[in-house]
């Protein structure tokens, strides 16, 4: 499991820093942002999408019409909407979640922007994401996008990823924490 991310991870940031670099020198810099995040929606909202690129049951030239009338219906720039058919061709349509991955981190990078991942046991209010946003932004020293999601197994708290740190704060884990100190004392 962790080898095929690996493989996704290499192939997609490949394509990802193709993609990025011919958009930004013909200055498509924010379109193609723009369409990233497109992109990125329609794979989160779209199963049938998410089967096309998965599935061993569609030969690469019905995964390269399919893509191709996808990034047609969705307005894709030439760029990326030639990378996605070049993607079905060489059998590496798997790798296009990890594809946005790579362009919006390589987005965020030159725009001077980092994206805390937050995951909270309830939906934040917008002076929570405010008071969350600023602090982070002080703390790193960069503009600060949220990426918030709810788990409701956590109790409580949240746990919020800032790059390679990791601050969890969620009741679960101060639970398990308690626990882990019980069994010791035995």
């Amino acid at each position: 499991m962790a080898n095929t991310a690996s493989i996704s991870a290499n192939v997609a940031g490949r394509y990802a820093q193709a993609v990025f670099d011919i958009a930004r020198e013909q200055g498509d810099f924010d379109l193609l942002a723009g369409q990233v995040d497109d992109l990125g929606r329609a794979l989160s909202e779209s199963e049938d999408l998410r089967t096309l690129t998965t599935s061993p049951l569609y030969s690469r030239e019905e995964q390269g019409r399919a893509i191709g009338a996808v990034a047609e219906r969705m307005g894709l720039s030439p760029v990326l909407a030639n990378t996605l058919r070049i993607m079905a061709r060489n059998n590496r349509l798997f790798a296009v979640p990890e594809l946005v991955r790579s362009l919006k981190s390589l987005v965020a990078e030159a725009r001077g922007e980092v994206t805390a991942e937050v995951v909270s046991a309830a939906p934040l209010t917008q002076e929570q994401e405010r008071r969350l946003t600023e602090t982070l932004a002080q703390k790193s020293g960069k503009t600060v996008k949220l990426d918030a999601r709810v788990d409701d197994t956590l109790i409580g708290g949240m746990i919020v990823k800032l790059g390679s740190q990791m601050i969890d704060s969620s009741i679960r884990s101060k639970l398990a924490s308690l626990q882990n100190v019980l069994k010791e004392v035995r």
